[in-house]
């Protein structure tokens, strides 16, 4: 199996546990009586692991060269964890069992990303034609997820979303080595990288003007993913159809990843990344007011530029900007950030915004994505795309 294939088959296993905890867990939740509020800190808890988990384990990652290694025992400690959710049923007992598994789980995407993005740079490989097969198993996991739920009832979420972690620990195992073990091209040798050099990221105004704009374009996302399935529900609509909502917008994704080569060449980093916040406005701003069905389908394809096209732009600018040495903690960092700091302070207001101003909740990310806007705008004036810091010095 190729270096390409094994990163597919693990996105696509990592795609199972997201497509069956962001459209479906939250109805798990509500089944236990939860409040909005409750809800909404239980959601968000995970992103603040993140903040303070990812940078440290993506810096070892980074120093030991081994990244294979440390996903495989992150998926193993996150499904020990995730059977913790089975007799749980209080606020209290599920926000500790989801800390828990947070503390395994927030680190596997970003150096999953980093060695996708290894191989871009040293194979010269497709990113988006590997992770569009984490876009297709989400589609197809938020399409049967609809149709248990139907049957089953709520607690067929969490049955899902267990045996979707249980799936990643089975492909962690089947990862590409790391480079120089026969992976891919053995990569010039490098120093190990020193926490000098891991800091000199955050004194760089570039990367942190990039962590500013993707965050706050990210972060708008925040009430969409903690509330959009419950806000559908309590407007009538089914939960088939709300999983077929959520597949529109994948498959949006899906379809920027196929050619995402050619559009980061044709469009340019920085400027995709502003392409993303300018429709997360607009996106925001027409679900605020409860559109037809017809017309809410087709906003949800402008997914595939408000979460698809900011991440592209963001991996491709750690890619271009970021020394190879320091890939994976520059790629914890962004993702602390933009997928800790910011999603995670969207996710806990989420909860007072949903209870007091329900689906008109959706202006308040619509001002988010209006701050990000501004700060691409200035990314994209600062910018030239090329490298921002030197190479790690050898001793």
């Amino acid at each position: 199996m190729t270096f390409a294939m094994r990163l597919a088959v693990f996105y696509g296993a990592i795609f199972l546990v997201i497509g069956s905890f962001l459209p479906f867990f939250p109805v798990w939740l509500d089944a236990q009586n939860l409040s909005a509020g409750e809800i909404g800190v239980i959601l968000a808890s995970p992103f603040f692991v993140r903040i303070l988990v990812t940078p440290v384990v993506a810096f070892a990652a980074d120093r030991n060269g081994d990244r294979r290694r440390f996903v495989i025992a992150l998926a193993s400690g996150a499904l020990l964890a995730s059977f913790l959710y089975i007799p749980s049923s209080s606020f209290w007992t599920i926000l500790a069992v989801t800390i828990a598994f947070a503390l395994f789980w927030v680190s596997i995407m970003p150096l999953t990303e980093t060695m996708a993005m290894s191989g871009v740079r040293l194979e010269g490989l497709d990113y988006g034609r590997m992770r569009l097969w984490g876009s297709l198993s989400f589609i197809g996991v938020s399409m049967l997820g609809g149709a248990a739920i139907e049957r089953a009832g709520p607690n067929a979420a969490l049955v899902m979303f267990i045996t979707a972690v249980a799936f990643v620990v089975v492909a962690a195992f089947a990862l590409p080595k790391p480079t120089g073990k026969g992976h891919l091209k053995a990569a010039i040798d490098q120093p190990r990288v020193r926490i000098a050099d891991a800091l000199a990221l955050l004194k760089s105004p570039l990367f942190l003007l990039l962590l500013l704009t993707t965050s706050m374009v990210q972060g708008s996302h925040a009430f969409y993913y903690a509330f959009a399935t419950l806000h559908w529900r309590s407007i009538g609509i089914p939960a088939i159809t709300i999983g077929q909502l959520w597949a529109v917008g994948v498959v949006a994704e899906i379809a920027l990843f196929l050619i995402s080569r050619r559009i980061v060449v044709a469009v340019g980093t920085a400027r995709l990344i502003a392409v993303a916040a300018i429709a997360a406005v607009v996106r925001w701003t027409i679900m605020a007011f409860d559109p037809p069905l017809e017309i809410l389908t087709s906003v949800q394809l402008l997914h595939g530029l408000t979460f698809g096209a900011a991440h592209l732009g963001a991996l491709h600018f750690i890619s271009q900007a970021i020394p190879e040495d320091r890939a994976a903690t520059a790629q914890g960092l962004y993702t602390a950030v933009t997928a800790g700091i910011a999603m995670g302070t969207g996710m806990l207001v989420a909860g007072s915004i949903y209870a007091q101003m329900g689906g008109r909740g959706y202006l308040v990310m619509a001002g988010v994505a209006a701050i990000s806007t501004l700060a691409a705008w200035l990314l994209c004036v600062r910018w030239q795309g090329g490298p921002i810091l030197r190479e790690t010095a050898r001793p």
